[in-house]
């Protein structure tokens, strides 16, 4: 399985916001078995995009 169109135009518009508040975004991950995408922001900011391209922010 591979990420959506709306998983990719979320992940692309959280990474450039993120950048333009100047963090580093430490990992990325897809992960097949829930079909998300995973990223870490610094070390404490977790974010889970889910298939329908919505951002959950932790």
């Amino acid at each position: 399985m591979e990420p959506t169109i709306e998983q990719l135009k979320a992940f692309f518009d959280f990474c450039v916001r993120t950048s333009n508040l100047l963090q580093n975004i430490e990992l990325v991950r897809y992960d097949k078995r829930n079909n998300r995408i995973a990223v870490l922001v610094g070390e404490t900011i977790e974010v889970e995009i889910l298939s329908s391209g919505e951002v959950l922010i932790r």
